[in-house]
């Protein structure tokens, strides 16, 4: 296993943080924290948006063997959305990927913000399927380039942050676009994911095994919530 941490073997500049990378890699988990509507600040990982990711990469990560898994966050420069600076940065770690280990199956989960810019980041040729924590989807936000992909939101019933209405119009849109989508909704859960955290790292596990095998028929959650006519309810 090599592990990249903070301050060994990147560059300042780099947008991928590696967290675990093997020598012969099948497939890439990359997460993606939130942020701002606006700011120039630099983004640091011991901001809680950041640290919030932590457990929800060990949850995904159970999805397949480590040593066949690239685990990874995106590194914003800014902590605001600001001029799609998220999904610039995504783009880029994303190209970073491709250099250190060749295309692999690469999967995006992110949160808030991040989760806006995991779902805009399905343009790029090698992102195979997105989960998206609580997004941040303005309206007439873009559903198109999720064609052929898998994409599932999963949202707290109770965020005031984001809102799970524009979250299950979108995967309507979604469908509409082609994508294989769903919604899942987490009863009296929080913008923070912290309410009913247990069950948020619960449902994190199979729907990223799901993303993982796209070639494979889906089962269980993901299937259930492909195929929900209405947000599916946990």
């Amino acid at each position: 296993m090599s592990v990249v941490r903070e301050q060994g073997g990147k560059s300042a500049t780099s947008a991928l943080w590696l967290r675990h990378c093997p020598q012969q890699p099948r497939a890439a988990i990359i997460t993606l924290h939130g942020g701002r509507a606006e700011g120039y600040q630099t983004s640091q990982p011991w901001h809680l948006a950041a640290l919030r990711m932590r457990p929800i990469l060990r949850a995904a990560a159970s999805a397949m063997p480590l040593d066949e898994l690239v685990l990874a966050h995106v590194r914003y420069r800014h902590r605001g959305w600001n001029q799609d600076d998220p999904l610039n940065d995504t783009y880029r770690a994303l190209g970073e990927l491709q250099q250190i280990t060749g295309p692999v199956l690469t999967v995006l989960v992110g949160h808030s913000m991040g989760g806006r810019a995991a779902l805009r980041a399905a343009s790029h040729p090698e992102v195979d399927g997105v989960l998206a924590l609580a997004p941040w989807l303005p309206p007439n936000e873009p559903a198109t380039q999720l064609s052929g992909k898998r994409t599932v939101v999963v949202h707290g019933e109770r965020d005031r942050v984001t809102s799970p209405h524009d979250s299950a119009d979108y995967i309507k849109r979604a469908r509409t676009a082609g994508a294989r989508a769903g919604i899942i909704l987490i009863r009296n859960g929080d913008h923070a994911m912290l309410r009913r955290s247990r069950l948020w790292h619960r449902t994190v596990t199979p729907l990223v095994t799901d993303l993982l095998r796209p070639d494979e028929q889906p089962s269980g959650l993901a299937a259930a919530c492909y195929a929900a006519t209405a947000p599916l309810m946990l």
